[in-house]
């Protein structure tokens, strides 16, 4: 099993007395993205291009629909890029426009959200995030990257490498948590698979970083609003993920919506000049996210759209996505005026020309149809993969009495209960577009061919969930939300649910959030199960049956209820196409849970924002007791999860005890698999720096690694602790630091860890 460590550090300045400066090593500078050649061929072109064809270049936008305008647009090369084509007949009928209509035969880049799947939907983001297993993350990402290049995408707008320690923000579901460190190992797994090893793999995709930068920090967990972060949180918290997934080769980067410090991030030339292109390099090309150049007129930012259009363009923004009308088509009259060059065009349009070039469209700019058609019937080969992520990202919460695994043998009646367990859209969760709805296995169906004809399984909502304000997506959603109950059909749902709960012999409880009340413009002001589901899962749980509860969701829920009564708890999320396979596998000991929480899980709303590598501040004896009403301390601690069987971690060695700033040291434990069962944990390291030029987090995790064991296997596990997991960007140098100090290390399976050993880093 491959073994992960090291974070990420960005670019570094000399720095006081007493600090080392963290010097980047050979790894750690970001990979050319475009050949000479390609780079080569960009500028040959540029040279023969008029200045109207450079512009369009800089523009996208969405096709929904028949757009008669945007086939005007391709002919006469004012579009760069489209967005959701994904029928393969018509992503060639308009690159042929494009390419047979234009003097230089410049292909478009068909763009789309190729998020977890595409026509194989693996689980969530947050999910993948919870195998803490980074291979897995890679191949699934693969795989959806190659069914999308089959069918004609170019470029998915993913990862989003967004750190979320608010979970009222709904978008935490696209990435992978609090963590700085979990975020870039996931980020540049993702980009591995999305890419492969270089830009242009055949089969892979162009990936675009987003939300650049900080989007997940805003205020009340609201989605769009603003992000106020200090200079230390944005390096050594909110970038880290961003410059993982350029070291790993990502090409392009989308810049987020919301301000940044009072200046759009869109707009933001700091940003998205002077850090990203200036102290990263990064040689690939910016896009805006949808409607952010026209939004910053909106903001108050800019004047009018024009202005909009100029700031963008000035700030770093290459191209423009927006749904329907580009500010970018300002461009012209501005370079008309002199308010932007011909040189600074020329320096926008190069990497998306390079671009292309490096993906083979100029080459093989058409879908071939016929490996469309393949891939969808090769998608069956997907599903087993799919089916085994969404095994290895649950979590068990709670196993009161070892009620899981359940015995094949020992039921003959099963209620299923709630509305997500026969709910096929929900199973998937948000943001996917190409999927065949047919090919969605949900917990119903996964049960009942698990249980066979030996055993019935009674099945029913109970109660009904639905959003308070509708979700602006709920058009592209591919099933549609039965029309709302009334008060007499609620009361006789609830009846039934609790009548087949009565007369079985175990009731599994499947409850969540609907994946329409998770994503984007889906932020909550709370954590309670929504609808009536509390009420329907107390009164099962006092009919004294046995119970397990299943959770679909994207964010931590209130449980604290459930926490103290229900016997089984397991964490699915939104398991993806093969969800009901892979839960009735793990409820039934096929398979067992060996996934981690990728947050710390509130006991409710008002513990918001909990994260576990908070500052020791000035009283850390008290750090659970800040409440007077309740503790401090979260539900479930970042890193969490059961299993099966048991485990230990022991007899953890330093290979030395002092070293000097630059070195490194390696730190090792033991862990033993305990149990009866075979089963994965997730070894853990975590370090923290007692004093220094800055207060530092009580601990940061700086290496993990998910292994297999039988029973009563053992295996070292080893991580390497040097500059990277030790530097930092310190707020009284202005600048990276890696300083002299004593170091606290601990290994375990979660946050919780208490196996420790120290060292000291001289000057």
């Amino acid at each position: 099993m491959q073994k992960f460590g090291g974070a990420i550090a960005c670019a570094l300045t000399a720095t006081a007395s007493g600090a080392a400066p963290v010097v980047p090593s050979a790894e750690q500078a970001p990979p050319a993205v475009f050949s000479p050649a390609t780079l080569a061929r960009a500028d040959a072109l540029l040279g023969k291009m008029s200045a109207e064809e450079k512009l369009g270049q800089l523009n996208q936008l969405f096709k929904f629909g028949k757009a008669p305008k945007l086939d005007v647009m391709v002919r006469e090369g004012k579009l760069g890029s489209l967005l959701f084509v994904t029928d393969p007949a018509e992503i060639n009928r308009l690159q042929r426009l494009a390419v047979e209509g234009s003097r230089w035969g410049i292909p478009l880049l068909f763009g789309s959200d190729v998020v977890h799947g595409y026509r194989t939907i693996f689980p969530v983001p947050i999910a993948l995030a919870a195998s803490w297993d980074t291979a897995m993350v890679e191949h699934v990402s693969a795989i959806g990257a190659m069914e999308a290049r089959a069918g004609g995408i170019s470029w998915t707008f993913a990862p989003m490498v967004d750190v979320a320690r608010d979970p009222r923000w709904g978008r935490i579901v696209e990435g992978a948590g609090e963590d700085v460190h979990l975020n870039a190992e996931m980020a540049a797994a993702q980009v591995r698979g999305i890419q492969g090893p270089r830009l242009g793999t055949p089969g892979r995709l162009l990936a675009s970083v987003k939300h650049f930068a900080g989007y997940g920090a805003g205020e009340g967990g609201r989605d769009h609003d603003a992000a106020n972060i200090s200079d230390a949180q944005l390096y050594n918290t909110y970038l880290p993920p961003f410059r993982a997934a350029l070291q790993a080769g990502a090409g392009s980067v989308m810049s987020a919506y919301m301000d940044l410090n009072d200046v759009p991030a869109t707009g933001n030339r700091w940003l998205l000049s002077d850090v990203l292109r200036g102290q990263w390099g990064f040689q690939g090309f910016v896009v805006s996210d949808n409607n952010a150049v026209l939004d910053l007129e909106s903001h108050g930012f800019a004047r009018d759209k024009r202005d909009a259009a100029e700031r963008a363009f000035h700030a770093g923004v290459n191209m423009e996505m927006a749904s329907y009308v580009n500010a970018y088509a300002h461009l012209p009259e501005a370079l008309k005026d002199g308010a932007i060059t011909a040189a600074e065009v020329d320096a926008a349009v190069r990497p998306i020309l390079a671009t292309k070039i490096q993906l083979g469209l100029f080459e093989q700019p058409y879908v071939d149809e016929a490996l469309a058609r393949d891939v969808a019937a090769r998608a069956p080969a997907h599903r087993v993969e799919a089916r085994l992520a969404a095994e290895r990202s649950a979590v068990l919460l709670r196993n009161e009495g070892k009620l899981l695994p359940l015995s094949p043998t020992a039921y003959r009646r099963v209620a299923l209960l709630g509305p997500l367990g026969d709910a096929r859209q929900d199973t998937l969760g948000p943001w996917v577009f190409a999927h065949d709805l047919a090919d969605t296995v949900t917990l119903a169906q996964g049960l009942r061919a698990k249980l066979g004809a030996d055993v019935r399984l009674d099945v029913a909502p109970g109660v009904q969930i639905k959003r308070t304000t509708p979700s602006p997506f709920e058009s592209i959603f591919k099933e549609r939300s039965p029309a709302k109950w009334d008060a007499a059909r609620a009361a006789d749902e609830l009846e039934r649910a609790l009548a087949l709960a009565r007369d079985a012999d175990v009731v599994v409880l499947a409850l969540g959030e609907k994946q329409d009340m998770i994503g984007e413009s889906a932020s909550r002001s709370t954590f309670a199960l929504p609808g009536e589901q509390q009420q329907l899962m107390e009164r099962v749980v006092a009919l004294g049956k046995p119970v397990v509860l299943l959770l679909m969701n994207g964010r931590p829920l209130d449980l604290g209820w459930a926490n103290a009564h229900v016997p089984a708890i397991l964490e699915l999320w939104y398991p993806g196409a093969q969800g009901g396979a892979a839960a009735a596998n793990l409820l039934f000991g096929d398979a067992s849970p060996g996934g981690k929480l990728p947050f710390s899980w509130p006991r409710n709303v008002g513990q918001v924002p909990l994260y576990y590598s908070h500052n020791l501040t000035q009283d850390p004896s008290e750090q659970g007791r800040r409440y007077w009403n309740e503790p401090s301390t979260p539900l479930f601690p970042f890193g969490f999860g059961l299993s099966y069987s048991t485990f230990t971690v022991t007899d953890i060695r330093l290979d030395k005890t002092e070293m000097s700033a630059g070195g490194s040291l390696e730190a090792s434990a033991v862990i033993e698999n305990t149990g009866t069962r075979p089963a994965d944990e997730v070894v853990q390291l975590y370090v923290h720096q007692r004093h220094g030029g800055a207060s530092r987090p009580v601990r940061e995790l700086k290496g993990f690694e998910r292994v297999t064991l039988r029973p009563s296997e053992k295996k070292t596990v080893r991580f390497s602790i040097g500059p990277k997991e030790l530097g930092y960007w310190s707020a009284a140098t202005r600048g990276w630091v890696n300083e002299a100090s004593t170091f606290d290390v601990w290994i375990g399976t979660d946050s919780k860890a208490a196996l420790k050993a120290s060292f000291t880093q001289t000057r």
